[in-house]
Parts: C-alpha cells; sequence; structure tokens
C-alpha cells in the first residue's frame, strides 16, 4: 500500500524507464528505484526497469549482463582505468567495443516499452559501468529523450577513483550536462558539489521512506527465531548494524559500543554482505571482534524480499524483520550519501546510536532527531545514555515516536512526491 494519488499523470507521458547496473536486493540504490517507482506508478505511470542484474517482475524488465558492474568484461575496464593515469588503446577499444553494444540494447529497451521518460539510477554517477554511462550519454544527445539523472554518489567522494586514467569519459559522462536531463542529488553538500565541479543545477530529493503506512508489530515467532540463529537468549540485547561491511561504515564503533556495554553474550549482528569493496575490511573487522571479545553474526545469506525458504530449506527473512527483532541499531558511517538505514530505523521505531557523519550534520540534525550520537569515537558517556534508554521504555518510546513523526514530516513518500511531480512538469 501506498499514499493515494495527489497529482495524476502531469502531461501525456506514461512510462517510465529506470536504468542502472543493478536493480535487486537492498542496496540503497534498488531500495530508492523501488520507492520512486511505487510513487510514479501511484500517480498512473508505468515503470520499467534496465539492468544487468533485476529482481522486478520479469514483464517490465530488460537485463543485459554486461550493464551489471561485476560483469567480468566491466571488472576488467576498472582495473585498467583507476588507479592508473594512462591506458591502453585496447581498453578504449573494449569500453567502446562494449558501449556499442548497450546502446543497442539500450534503444531496444525504449522500443519495446514505449519509453516517455528514462531516469538512469547512479549509472551517470559512479563510474561502476563506464560503458553504460557513455551509452546512457549518447542516447541523451541523441535523441533528446526527457531524462531524470538521480545521482547517489559522486565519483570525486570516492578516493579510489581519485586517479584514474579516464578522466575524458568522467568529464563526458558521469554526469553528462545535456539539455534534456534534470539532475537530482540526495543532499545538499553533493547539491553543492555539482553546481562547483561541473557547473550542473540540480534539485535535492533527499532518501525517504513511506511513513504514512505504520510498521507492523514484531513476529514472536521470527524474531524468536533469529535470536537462535545468531545466538542470542530471550534477554540478551539484538544489537544491530543494518549496513553493509565496507570500511565506511566504521563498523569497529559498533564492535566496541557491544564490547563496553559489558554485555553476558556480545553479539554484533550485521544484516549485509560486503558488496562491491571486496572482503578485505570484512576480515580486518573479524579480526578485531575476536580481540575485542565480541561475536560477528551476518544475516546476508537469509534476508529476501519475502517470507520463503531458501534451496538450502532454512528460513528466510525480510529486512522488516531484522528491524523488529532489534533493540538498538547502531550507525557509526563515517561518509554516507544520506542515510537509508537511519530511516529504516526510525520508521521501524528503534533507538539508534549514529556518527555525525556530514550529511546527518547538514541535512538530518537540523530536524532535531533524539538520537545516541557519537562524534567518530565510544565514550563512557555514550554507553552510560544506551544503558539509561534501553533500561526505561518511556523515554525509549518517547524518544522513538518524536523520530518517527520528524521523519514523517521531512522524508516521507509525500515530499518524494511534491519533488518528482514538479520535474516531469518541467519536460
Amino acid at each position: 500500500m501506498v499514499i493515494p494519488s495527489l497529482q495524476g499523470l502531469t502531461n501525456s507521458f506514461k512510462n517510465i524507464g529506470f536504468i542502472s547496473t543493478r536493480i535487486a536486493g537492498t542496496d540503497g540504490v534498488s531500495l530508492e528505484i523501488e520507492k520512486w517507482s511505487e510513487v510514479l506508478e501511484q500517480n498512473g505511470y508505468h515503470c520499467f526497469f534496465f539492468a544487468g542484474e533485476i529482481d522486478r517482475p520479469e514483464s517490465k524488465s530488460y537485463r543485459v549482463e554486461e550493464a551489471h558492474f561485476e560483469h567480468p568484461d566491466i571488472v576488467k575496464i576498472d582495473k585498467d582505468v583507476f588507479g592508473k593515469q594512462t591506458r591502453l588503446p585496447g581498453t578504449s577499444a573494449n569500453i567502446q567495443k562494449i558501449k556499442d553494444y548497450l546502446k543497442i540494447k539500450l534503444n531496444d529497451f525504449l522500443k519495446k516499452f514505449a519509453i516517455d521518460v528514462i531516469i538512469p539510477e547512479n549509472a551517470l554517477t559512479i563510474p561502476m559501468n563506464i560503458p553504460l554511462g557513455i551509452a546512457i550519454t549518447e542516447i541523451i544527445a541523441e535523441t533528446g529523450i526527457p531524462t531524470i539523472a538521480h545521482h547517489h554518489d559522486f565519483y570525486w567522494e570516492r578516493n579510489r577513483f581519485l586517479i584514474n586514467a579516464c578522466k575524458d569519459y568522467l568529464d563526458m559522462a558521469f554526469p553528462p550536462d545535456l539539455p534534456s536531463i534534470r539532475h537530482v542529488v540526495i543532499n545538499s553538500l553533493a547539491s553543492r558539489q555539482l553546481c562547483y565541479q561541473r557547473g550542473i543545477s540540480n534539485e535535492i530529493i533527499p532518501n525517504v521512506y513511506n511513513f504514512s503506512v505504520p510498521p507492523l508489530g514484531a513476529k514472536k515467532d521470527s524474531c524468536y527465531e533469529l535470536r537462535r540463529e545468531v545466538g542470542l537468549k530471550e534477554t540478551d540485547p539484538f544489537i544491530l548494524q543494518p549496513t553493509r561491511v565496507v570500511p565506511r561504515k566504521w563498523i569497529e564503533r559498533s564492535i566496541e559500543i557491544v564490547r563496553y556495554l559489558n554485555l553476558k553474550n556480545p553479539i554484533l549482528v550485521i544484516s549485509h554482505a560486503t558488496g562491491d569493496e571486496g572482503d578485505d575490511y570484512y576480515l580486518r573487522i573479524l579480526e578485531y571482534a575476536k580481540n575485542m571479545g565480541v561475536k560477528i553474526a551476518t544475516l546476508n545469506h537469509l534476508i529476501t524480499s519475502k517470507h520463503r525458504a531458501n534451496k538450502n530449506a532454512e528460513k528466510l527473512y525480510t529486512i522488516e524483520d531484522i528491524y523488529q527483532c532489534a533493540d538498538l541499531v547502531t550507525y557509526p558511517s563515517g561518509y554516507e550519501g544520506f542515510g537509508n538505514a537511519f530511516l529504516e530505523a526510525v520508521y521501524y521505531k528503534r533507538p539508534i546510536v549514529v556518527n555525525r557523519y556530514s550529511i546527518y550534520i547538514t541535512d538530518i540534525e537540523p530536524k532535531g532527531f533524539d538520537v545516541i550520537a557519537i562524534d567518530g569515537f565510544v565514550t563512557s558517556k555514550v554507553i552510560d545514555q544506551i544503558h539509561r534508554v534501553l533500561d526505561d521504555q518511556e523515554r525509549l518510546q518517547q524518544m522513538v515516536e518524536k523520530n518517527f513523526q520528524l521523519a514523517k514530516k521531512s522524508f516521507s513518500y509525500e515530499v518524494l512526491e511534491e519533488k518528482l511531480m514538479h520535474i516531469l512538469k518541467t519536460f
């Protein structure tokens, strides 16, 4: 269920085409695509999806393996152009070859579903798939198709892209500046940087959640089974790190929180996998947790979009189950584009420990959220605050209810709908 339609179709456009490297799972980009498509379809539009991996209905999907950032040819291109200052002629030829193939597939996607507007989701932002970004850019330049470029992470925000042998491609397509493109960013710092770096005007649409539909209550059976799965007893605190295991999440701070709480059964539950940045940090986290006397329990292999069993007959859980079972959410990231996990914790009315990362300071904290905040490191004062919240149900309820209402006002589907419908009217 989503919010009632307030706007309706703003023009003759009907069919919207989302384009990304991956539209599947619980990564931030895929989650926002789901939210945007819900709002658009509630307003009378039809949404279709192009990517290298897709978990949407087959009747609305167009999958091309080379669009995925994990495709072997794309991985090789990344190795050949990043961390280096020159590239081989063969690399340039390979980029052009894959780009030409992707253009054929993209044009077929546009024709097959009679697409009126395209929404490249981070595909013109972070160069995880350079041929795809160039292909999209050329199609926009050649057709003038109305485009909403939704930007989550710019390449200049990531150290691993700063030394490269593809500046010509980055300047061309990440992002491009073309008349038919409306650019959308997810935070105010990115907005300023896009103006500064590329001279491109843009609209800010923050990450959102459907706060008009309150969460369902926790399922006791699922919580009992989840606790047993990770090794927690009924009275042990369920402390959740609801992120991928990548360095910028600063999961060391969460391990320290679990350690300093002096729990009888110190376990940190991590919901997501390592993602696209390798396993080195995950191994580092395991070693650090062992040294701190904390057990790491990962659940990514048991999380799905719907309740069912996997091929090993293990019960699978949704991200909703994980949050509903959590007693405390840890979110100590050093950097976030916005903070999907923050909104999720607020939506499921869970107390949260959050590091004051830059976007939190500029775009979230001024709203007045009641959280347990840290400034880069865990102190005894923070541990005392956690104990007081977990031991005082009245205080906890006041905290989570206040946060829910604040988020409903500033980060709801209604906010997304108003801004998105306004942009569509500009075409």
